[in-house]
């Protein structure tokens, strides 16, 4: 007799096209979100943004979603924000573009909310407002050719959307000093060298490979990277006795799952662990 389960195939992705943002979700858990405005290099539009804060909403409250990859469609991840749009109203009141500003970021930056590992796939340049959405992953991975600044300064203007707490929690003060206050961009090999990226992969089957990353990340027991993943973001715990006291709270809830005894059981029979976030 057939066991069903050794014909079973896997079940398709489900991709949405929302305007200026694809949203693909694969069966091994992970959440493909695509800017999708190539010709203007994916430069965040009032519809992406708008796609963005959707897609997000809807990737924050799925308990099916184990990881997230952040990427750009066509040669660059993202050149940030729309500069006609920022200089749209030079008369307007310093309080009105502080409550436009600030709504922008907040949309953005809302990524933090995902409780899940978020992975930037930095395929080509990622600059001003791009490269923050990339530091607002829990990872970052750069393809051979990208090149990553925040040349806020050289545009007349002062840094945005948390790039002066982004930067350093990422790169350190003194890099991020350097990139902040000259307003240079580096290329990916250098951005692996300060630690600003996670690792450098050949730009041919880029994707393929952060995705394999995300594969493994999402296979980990959701509960236990869940947990690991809101310890470790804004620069992790204030202080050592704060780390000592979210532990000991946050590793019994682990210990109290199902999804320990797999694991351990998986160790000793030396298979790969089917964790199921129970």
């Amino acid at each position: 007799m057939t066991d069903p389960a050794a014909t079973a195939q896997p079940a398709p992705d489900h991709t949405e096209q929302l305007p200026h943002l694809l949203v693909q979700r694969r069966p091994d858990g992970v959440a493909v979100l695509t800017l999708d405005n190539p010709d203007q290099r994916n430069a965040m539009s009032d519809g992406m943004t708008a796609s963005w804060q959707t897609a997000v909403d809807a990737l924050a409250g799925d308990p099916g979603v184990r990881a997230v990859v952040v990427t750009g469609a066509g040669t660059a991840f993202c050149s940030g924000g729309n500069t006609g749009w920022i200089a749209s109203e030079p008369d307007a009141s310093v309080d009105r573009l502080r409550t436009r500003m600030i709504a922008f970021y907040r949309a953005w930056l809302s990524i933090r909310r995902i409780e899940v590992p978020t992975i930037a796939a930095v395929n080509g340049p990622a600059i001003g407002a791009g490269l923050c959405l990339a530091l607002a992953c829990d990872l970052r991975y750069a393809a051979t050719g990208a090149r990553l600044g925040a040349p806020f300064v050289r545009l007349g203007m002062h840094a945005g959307m948390a790039a002066t707490y982004l930067l350093p929690d990422v790169v350190g003060p003194a890099h991020a000093r350097d990139l902040l206050l000259t307003g240079r961009t580096v290329d990916a090999d250098e951005a692996l060298r300060i630690g600003l990226v996670t690792g450098v992969l050949p730009a041919e089957g880029f994707l393929d490979g952060v995705l394999e990353t995300a594969a493994g990340v999402a296979a980990t027991a959701p509960i236990a990277s869940r947990l690991t993943t809101v310890a470790l973001r804004g620069g992790g715990h204030t202080d050592f006795e704060a780390a000592l006291q979210w532990e000991a709270l946050a590793q019994p809830v682990t210990l109290a799952t199902a999804d320990l005894q797999e694991g351990i059981a998986a160790a000793r029979e030396r298979r790969p662990a089917r964790f199921t976030g129970a």
